[in-house]
């Protein structure tokens, strides 16, 4: 009796084991949901049975138990990616652990545009939700990230490609800084151009182009400006490189002041011939590329027409028309004396 009735047991047994496995099978690879598009996000630092939940709760998981034994079994808990998942159809609780495995978290997509100083490209990704302010700011300030590229710079000032980039939700705030550092090698690399010194020449011209001038059909003049009056020893008198004294000085203004060219500053182009000791902002490629390749120009002067493109003179006399014809006697950015 005891024997018969430990086989009943064992057959009842295997019944339930048989039953369970079976719609553990059938669960795992059930698709589950409803139609449409969903975004599950998982934070930094969270554990295998909070994300089984807040699958759950998203309503990607239908059987809360039976997906977590699937976690066991098929996941790899201390491999999860932090970030946004995004599902576009039902999906089985084996699909959703394959995602969870490869990380497939969304990029976030951040552009950088051209002319953006050390902080205006912290506050920019700041904004984007890509880290702290603060972070970025003490990253930017990390020179050992141009090992080989700049060994004068005291930053990254200039180095911070602009490009439209993807980035993992949880990447570090220095790992950004490294991946806009790279782009600039890979572009210079790509150029064919050396390390060393003439770097630092030319993103530091480029820069003054990128602040000077956004036409492109004008970014080789002015660059051949500058290097007229540099060869001639005249000083460079950009507008643009007094606003970034004063931003340095924590002084930030859209315009500049007649007053404001006597202001102290190895960037203030008014008191200083030459280049300024670096460059005053990040420029792209356009610039880079007209300060690599000047273009051989009579012009020693130009001024703004107030439209984004320029007026372009050989003489003092024919730039101070020029002055008087577009400016009316007001004093703007982008003007020579």
């Amino acid at each position: 009796m005891a024997l018969r009735r430990a086989g009943l047991l064992a057959l009842l047994l295997a019944a339930v084991v048989a039953a369970a496995g079976g719609f553990l099978a059938w669960d795992w690879h059930t698709p589950y949901g409803t139609p449409g598009e969903v975004r599950v996000t998982i934070p930094r630092g969270m554990h295998a049975g909070e994300v089984a939940e807040t699958l759950h709760r998203a309503g990607r998981v239908r059987f809360l138990p039976s997906f977590k034994i699937a976690f066991v079994v098929y996941g790899k808990p201390r491999r999860i990616r932090s970030g946004t998942y995004r599902f576009e159809r039902p999906m089985s609780p084996l699909e959703i652990l394959a995602k969870l495995n490869r990380g497939e978290v969304e990029l976030a997509r951040v552009t950088v545009p051209e002319g953006l100083c050390l902080d205006q490209t912290a506050e920019l990704l700041a904004e984007a939700g890509m880290g702290r302010r603060e972070a970025f700011l003490a990253a930017f300030r990390d020179r050992s990230l141009l090992d080989g590229l700049d060994p004068r710079a005291e930053d990254l000032e200039g180095y911070l490609f602009p490009e439209t980039y993807r980035f993992d939700p949880g990447i570090s705030e220095r790992a950004v800084a490294e991946v806009l550092v790279k782009a600039f090698r890979s572009f210079w690399i790509r150029e064919g151009l050396p390390l060393g010194k003439q770097v630092r020449e030319v993103v530091t011209l480029a820069s003054l182009v990128e602040k000077e001038t956004a036409a492109p059909e004008e970014r080789p003049v002015v660059a051949g400006v500058f290097e007229n009056r540099m060869r001639l020893g005249m000083p460079l008198q950009t507008d643009p490189s007094v606003l970034y004294a004063l931003r340095r000085a924590g002084l930030p203004r859209s315009l500049l002041l007649r007053e404001d060219w006597g202001f102290q500053s190895p960037y203030n182009t008014y008191r200083h011939p030459g280049l300024p000791p670096g460059p005053i902002c990040s420029p792209g490629r356009a610039s880079l590329e007209a300060a690599l390749h000047p273009r051989p120009t009579p012009y020693l002067y130009f001024v703004s027409r107030n439209d984004g493109t320029h007026v372009f003179s050989r003489t003092l006399e024919e730039h101070n028309t020029w002055v008087a014809r577009t400016r009316k006697g007001r004093n703007g950015g982008g003007g020579r004396r």
